[in-house]
C-alpha cells in the first residue's frame, strides 16, 4: 500500500533544501546498485532528521541502522562541531560502502561506525544519548527502545522509522512478521507512562518520542 501519494512527494522533495553532492551521490548510488535501496532514507525525511538535529543541537546522537550512510551523513551536517555520533550496522558490506561515503564527507570526524550486532554493542556503551536514531529490524525495536531509553538523558529524543511499515500496520488483521513487530512496538511505546509521543505520516512513518 502507498500510503503517501507519489505527486505529493515529489511536490515535497521540490520544495525542500537540495541535497548536497554527496547525499545525491549516496542516494543515486545505493538505488542504483543496491538490491535493498529502498532502506535508505529518502531526501525529504533526511532533511527533517537533519533539521531536528539543528534544532536540538544534540552532543551523543545513536543511529541503529547505518545501512549505506544517508542518514547518519544528514544528522551529522547539523551537529554541533564537538558531537558524537556513533552508528552501528550489522551487515559488513553495507558498512565498508558507508565507512566509504563518511571519509568523503568533512563531518567524518563526528561518526564513529561500529560493526556487529547492535543489542551487544549498545550494551557496551557508557554514553548518555541526546538522540537516537532507530532504523533497523523490526523485530528488534522495543528491544532497542528498552536498551536505549534508560541511558536517554531527560527530555532527549528517541526517533522511530517505518512505524507505518508500507500501510501493513493499517490493515484489519495484521499478518506480516514484520508488521506485527512495528504495531507491537507502537503499542508499547503508546503505553509507557515514561515518555510522549506523535506519530507522523513523514515517508513510512516516523515516531518522535520524548523522555519526560
Amino acid at each position: 500500500m502507498m500510503l503517501v501519494n507519489q505527486a505529493a512527494e515529489k511536490y515535497a522533495e521540490k520544495f525542500s533544501e537540495p541535497q548536497s553532492e554527496l547525499l545525491l551521490k549516496v542516494f543515486s548510488e545505493t538505488e542504483a546498485t543496491h538490491p535493498k535501496a529502498h532502506m535508505a532514507s529518502g531526501k525529504v525525511q533526511g532533511i527533517f532528521l537533519e533539521m531536528l538535529c539543528a534544532m536540538l543541537q544534540p552532543k551523543k546522537v545513536l543511529e541503529i541502522g547505518t545501512f549505506t550512510g544517508y542518514s547518519a551523513l544528514c544528522m551529522a551536517a547539523a551537529l554541533p562541531p564537538d558531537a558524537e555520533l556513533h552508528t552501528i550496522e550489522i551487515r559488513e558490506t553495507d558498512a565498508q560502502i558507508a565507512q566509504q561515503y563518511f571519509n568523503e564527507s568533512v563531518e567524518k570526524h563526528k561518526i564513529n561506525l561500529h560493526v556487529g550486532d547492535a543489542k551487544s554493542i549498545i550494551a557496551g556503551m557508557n554514553h548518555q544519548w541526546d538522540m537516537v536514531f532507530i532504523d533497523a529490524d523490526k523485530a528488534g525495536y522495543i528491544d532497542y527502545y528498552e536498551l536505549t531509553l534508560p541511558r536517554l538523558r531527560q527530555g532527549g529524543f528517541i526517533i522511530a522509522d517505518n512505524v507505518l511499515f508500507h500501510g501493513q500496520v493499517l490493515d484489519s488483521e495484521i499478518k506480516g512478521k514484520n508488521a506485527k513487530a512495528i504495531h507491537a512496538f507502537n503499542e508499547h511505546v503508546k503505553n509507557d507512562s515514561r515518555v510522549q509521543q506523535v506519530l507522523l505520516t513523514v515517508r513510512d512513518g516516523l515516531m518522535l518520542i520524548k523522555k519526560r
